[in-house]
């Protein structure tokens, strides 16, 4: 399916001389009278690099059809592949660590995510908004300074490091934003 460059979003996957490239950034302007600048910012879904460009609005580009799995996060191989498996085929997909490490910090072994597929080949992963995950380790709060805001460093169970509010402790569940990778709020669970 071809879209113009005004019907251009981020996060959309085009198919560019033969490359698959995710829009990370679009912009759209029309300065008074003149002709409308569109900028365009790509990233190489298989080399990882980013590149930027100006189209025509009345330039098309071909999207990629893409296909969204729920696999399970079974291991890290020793080359840094992480290896998912999809459930009901039990096949298992190895992900090269440059297209999935930021995401893989709210990530356990054994959780279920989405995996997006472009025909056989698996390009990324999906994470919900947030996560909740336990605190592995943090500093000892010091009475009297939470009444301050104060934050302290604390790391996950999946070695993130994040600040927490002084009154967080160990074992404790917390929400954490998979965008950002900041402390939510304690966790209800």
């Amino acid at each position: 399916m071809n879209v113009k460059a005004t019907e251009l979003r981020k996060g959309m996957v085009l198919q560019i001389k033969g490359q698959l490239v995710q829009v990370t950034d679009y912009s759209h302007a029309t300065p008074g009278n003149w002709r409308a600048i569109i900028q365009v910012k790509t990233r190489n879904l298989t080399t990882g690099q980013q590149t930027s460009f100006r189209p025509a609005a009345g330039d098309s580009f071909e999207t990629a059809f893409l296909e969204r799995k729920k696999c399970q996060y079974l291991y890290q191989e020793a080359n840094g592949d992480y290896v998912f498996m999809d459930g009901d085929t039990f096949e298992q997909y190895p992900i090269p660590a440059d297209l999935v490490a930021d995401r893989m910090a709210f990530v356990k072994e054994s959780d279920e995510v989405e995996l997006t597929f472009h025909e056989t080949t698996p390009l990324g992963l999906e994470l919900p908004t947030n996560v909740v995950l336990e605190v592995a380790d943090a500093e000892m709060a010091v009475k009297g300074n939470s009444a301050t805001g104060v934050k302290k460093d604390a790391v996950l169970e999946t070695g993130h490091k994040l600040k927490v509010p002084m009154h967080i402790g160990v074992g404790e569940k917390i929400t954490v934003n998979t965008d950002t990778g900041e402390f939510v709020g304690r966790s209800k669970e």
